[in-house]
């Protein structure tokens, strides 16, 4: 199977196709082997234009929703990035390549060392994993300059809010189990304004308590 077209063709029709033009981004995305990131039964179906699951009742996102989280977080390469979900390391290999340093929070014990494994041997160097409610965030690291939730929630946790740096972005699908919103959130002068990019649906963020 030839996996490098296969990326290739997904940037271009279910990405830049919909509207993301961010070069970087999308050159980023045309080297990361999505492929790697799922199991070996789903690695025909890892192109494809859907979430899939990874066990443990989680999903790695669609890739134009990856894509579009990614896109409107603005990172620049100098950025420390939070991410609340470290599901398959998928997103953190992605922010990786953008950001100076990514933290990724996973309270599944099992996707932890399994991601943990595949960063380091694909040389994901500057991500850092943490298992742990990520409903906390990780206030050794903080402040962030960006933060991205890739589970659902009902509202943001202040934890988070409190972790994003004075012009900070955060971005998270906030709402009911079954709809979300994908909301933008940036701290201007310890204010916080939100932006609205439309309806998506995502797995649950669970916390400890």
């Amino acid at each position: 199977m030839d996996y490098k077209k296969l990326c290739e063709d997904m940037v271009e029709y279910q990405i830049l196709n919909r509207g993301i033009l961010n070069k970087k981004l999308l050159a980023v995305m045309k080297t990361i082997p999505r492929h790697l990131f799922v199991s070996e039964s789903m690695k025909a179906s890892a192109y494809d234009d859907n979430p899939l699951p990874i066990g443990y009742g989680q999903t790695i996102s669609q890739p134009y929703m990856v894509a579009l989280m990614t896109d409107i977080l603005e990172i620049k390469d100098s950025d420390k990035v939070l991410e609340v979900g470290a599901g398959s390391g998928y997103q953190a290999a992605i922010l990786s390549r953008l950001a100076k340093k990514v933290v990724t929070v996973e309270r599944v014990k099992e996707l932890v060392d399994r991601t943990k494994k595949l960063l380091k041997k694909y040389k994901y160097n500057n991500v850092k994993v943490i298992h742990d409610d990520g409903t906390k965030g990780y206030d050794k690291e903080a402040p962030y300059n960006a933060i991205i939730i890739t589970a659902a929630t009902p509202t943001i946790p202040k934890k988070l809010l409190e972790q994003l740096a004075e012009n900070g972005k955060l971005v998270a699908p906030v709402g009911p189990r079954y709809h979300q919103e994908l909301i933008r959130v940036k701290k201007v002068k310890g204010k916080l304004e939100e932006e609205y990019f439309g309806g998506c649906i995502f797995v649950p963020l669970i916390p400890d308590e």
